[in-house]
């Protein structure tokens, strides 16, 4: 559909980028955190809602990268308001401390894009002694503040492991890893995730929405940067731009559901190309959406 120029119902497509699709929307007064927003995806998400008048929190792991990154954004929008805070989405520590110091600040949330994510081709632990990629693309993200909640997927949800979420063995190192596979569960994990987050705000009442999006197929950013087939292909100049998208195209998505007028009060969707999706039918599974969220309490509760 990209090669087309094809435009779905929102009059976006995969080839629209994110200063497109957030045009003519004023932010002010809103406040986003961006978690991974040192580059990539994350910086250019920043970026856009900066330009259009958001308060943005740079959440990363590398405070000087961050600093680096507003200065960047400082140079383009002189008058962009932008924070910048450490958070390792590896450490449920780092998480809570960021929690605390950004309810410290007495700032508002209105915003909260969860973009950071990893991809590891062998098995890592994180800092809690958890998979890397379920306990930073995932279990980092369980929150319920107010306002829109955005979860980075993937289409890579589609292809997890056989069962789709390895409740008892999450963390198995003597049995079978793939790292697509693990990070296809995370990604699963994320779409699962935003929709019982979405489920429960609703039963509450609560007037927050929470989807997750698929920014693009191949996007030219570090999360790939180990996989030499792709980088090769992403350096060949003719046809590189006919398999990637841009980063600004890759970051669309992200911007529309959490800036554009047209998702007000839509919740527990799945976004691609500013468009709602198909998932897989796992990512449909009420039931393994619930499961999953009370498996996921097991590690995020303070012990």
């Amino acid at each position: 559909m990209r090669f087309f120029g094809w435009k779905g119902p929102s009059g976006f497509s995969s080839s629209s980028t994110a200063e497109e699709v957030t045009q003519g929307i004023d932010g002010t007064g809103l406040t986003a955190i961006v978690t991974g927003a040192s580059s990539g995806i994350g910086l250019e998400t920043a970026r856009v809602l900066a330009l259009r008048g958001v308060h943005v929190v740079m959440a990363v792991r590398n405070v000087e990268a961050g600093k680096n990154a507003k200065e960047a954004i400082l140079k383009e929008i002189a008058d962009a308001k932008i924070d910048v805070m450490e958070l390792d989405l590896s450490s449920m520590a780092s998480v809570r401390k960021f929690v605390s110091n950004y309810q410290s600040s007495s700032l508002p949330l209105n915003l909260l894009i969860n973009n950071a994510g990893v991809l590891t081709p062998t098995f890592m632990l994180s800092q809690d002694n958890i998979e890397l990629s379920f306990a930073t693309n995932h279990l980092a993200r369980e929150s319920n503040r107010e306002g829109r909640i955005v979860n980075l997927s993937s289409l890579s949800h589609h292809h997890p492991y056989r069962e789709g979420i390895r409740f008892d063995n999450i963390n198995d190192q003597s049995g079978y890893y793939g790292g697509w596979f693990a990070y296809g569960q995370s990604k699963l994990a994320n779409i699962l995730h935003a929709k019982e987050l979405a489920r429960r705000l609703k039963e509450e009442g609560v007037e927050i929405t929470a989807n997750s999006v698929h920014p693009g197929t191949n996007i030219r950013t570090n999360i790939l940067r180990d996989r030499s087939f792709i980088k090769a292909l992403n350096n060949i100049p003719g046809p590189g731009k006919f398999f990637f998208k841009s980063v600004p195209q890759g970051a669309a998505t992200t911007c529309y559901v959490a800036l554009h007028p047209q998702v007000k009060g839509v919740t527990g969707e799945y976004f691609a190309d500013c468009n709602v999706a198909n998932t897989s039918s796992k990512a449909k599974d009420a039931d393994l959406a619930k499961r999953l969220w009370d498996f996921s309490l097991t590690f995020t509760n303070p012990k």
